[in-house]
């Protein structure tokens, strides 16, 4: 019997939620139809007052605080509004960049990543919330742009900028912002902005410290490939580190210089503009001053992409020939041990755990990651530290060997040494430099790295430690 009336309370239940949800649906429907009438009304007041003012009521406040500014004035803000700004990137470069470009009235704003939303961007992408976590970036940006500033024209581009299809991207744009951190990738987007005719403003940071600058503008200074200027570090944010506020700084310069490329005035009939060369703006969170610039020299005789002896042309972009990845060289590090060199981080949690084995664990992270998680009984010399000293080989003297070697490994102990870093690269270099100061006692003692390091830990040993 009770069975019988649980069930019957269970079929109520469904019936009353059933019930809601159809009036729910009626409301909503009722809704959307007030709101398509409510805009068309709207639309009609709209067509009215642009017969008589150039920006609709609501845009004159949004805008007012920016348009009082006699750089800017009404016509810039025209300007704005009918220009057209492509941001390659949409992470700690591209989301403050578009955050005030969008705030400030840009007509369309373009954005191409293909990467996803990682709760590690969350500290410095500042367009990204962790309920976005897994959603392409270019739609979790587009996302929170929409609600800052209905206005603008937003177009998600959810790929990777491919050789093939830039050409065709850029040329859609006005402007183009480089808010990448892949070598390849800004040639690729310095080259096919030339050769479109598309001013860029390039930024990057790493970090405490972060570099801009402008190129193409006016157009007439076509040229200053990153091959001649140094504006961006192999080392990725991931790898090397950033502080949220320094890469949003050079987003934020991003958007202002993009501002001012749109909004500064044409010269006048029978004048040019001014023909100094690019600078280039380095940014130091840690010095004073802050920011120091440095004039760039103009564009190369011999310049491969706008010199009459170019050999990169849109045709060679399209067609793959110009190979930006083989240029820049291998993201992937080769392997430079031997596999009897390096074994495996289960391997090694297996050899540790034996009480009679004893060996040295050299961890060659600096300092700031040590601290934050590290092995038992692990001993810390910064990767740094150990390229920063003399590479020539010593004596068998022990005092002869460079001071960051640890006493421990200066005898004639041939109990193992075990190397190991973030991701199994560094740990390779500091094995061989060891074994090049003849710390392995010509083969009698190993010494070698854990493959793939503490990301293989985490993976293969324990799942809790701390992933950053």
């Amino acid at each position: 019997m009770t069975r019988v009336n649980t069930m019957g309370s269970l079929e109520e239940t469904c019936a009353s939620l059933r019930a809601q949800i159809s009036a729910t649906e009626e409301q909503l429907a009722g809704l959307k139809r007030d709101l398509a009438s409510a805009e068309a009304h709207s639309v009609c007041e709209n067509q009215s007052d642009e017969q008589r003012w150039p920006l609709l009521q609501e845009e004159y406040k949004r805008y007012g605080r920016q348009m009082i500014v006699s750089q800017i004035g009404l016509q810039g803000q025209l300007k704005l509004r009918s220009a057209k700004v492509l941001l390659v990137g949409a992470g700690g470069l591209g989301c403050p960049a578009a955050q005030y470009l969008a705030g400030a009235g840009v007509g369309t704003i373009g954005l191409i990543d293909g990467d996803t939303v990682e709760v590690s961007n969350l500290h410095r992408q500042v367009l990204h919330r962790t309920a976005n976590v897994g959603k392409y970036k270019v739609d979790s940006a587009i996302e929170s742009l929409r609600d800052l500033n209905p206005h603008p024209t937003y177009i998600a581009h959810r790929t990777h900028l491919t050789p093939n299809e830039a050409p065709a991207i850029f040329q859609d744009y006005d402007i183009i912002l480089d808010c990448t951190d892949n070598p390849a990738t800004r040639y690729l987007i310095s080259d096919t902005a030339v050769l479109c005719g598309k001013p860029l403003v390039s930024a990057s940071a790493l970090r405490t410290e972060g570099q801009l600058m402008v190129l193409n503008n006016p157009l007439e200074h076509q040229g200053t490939r990153p091959e001649d200027h140094v504006i961006d570090a192999v080392v990725s944010c991931a790898d090397g580190g950033i502080i949220g506020p320094v890469v949003g700084t050079m987003g934020v310069l991003q958007a202002l210089e993009a501002i001012k490329v749109i909004t500064t005035p044409e010269p006048a009939e029978g004048t040019t503009r001014p023909r100094d060369p690019p600078s280039l703006h380095i940014f130091s969170a840690y010095s004073s001053p802050l920011v120091r610039t440095i004039r760039l020299r103009s564009r190369r005789a011999n310049c491969a992409v706008c010199s009459a002896e170019a050999t990169v042309s849109l045709d060679t972009i399209r067609s793959g020939s110009t190979d930006y990845v083989f240029f820049c060289g291998s993201a992937n590090l080769p392997s430079l041990l031997s596999p009897e060199e390096r074994i495996s981080a289960r391997e090694y949690n297996q050899r540790q755990s034996v009480p009679s084995e004893s060996h040295t664990v050299i961890d060659v992270r600096d300092e700031a990651q040590f601290g934050i998680c590290s092995l038992e009984n692990s001993i810390n010399i910064p990767i740094s530290t150990v390229l920063a000293s003399n590479s020539a080989r010593p004596t068998e003297q022990a005092a002869q060997l460079p001071s960051w070697v640890p006493s421990e490994l200066a005898t004639d102990s041939t109990h193992p040494i075990y190397v190991v870093c973030r991701l199994g690269n560094d740990s390779q270099i500091v094995v061989k430099k060891m074994k090049d100061l003849g710390l392995d006692q010509h083969g009698k003692r190993f010494i070698g790295d854990i493959r793939g390091g503490f990301k293989s830990w985490k993976d293969q040993v324990d799942p809790e430690w701390p992933e950053y």
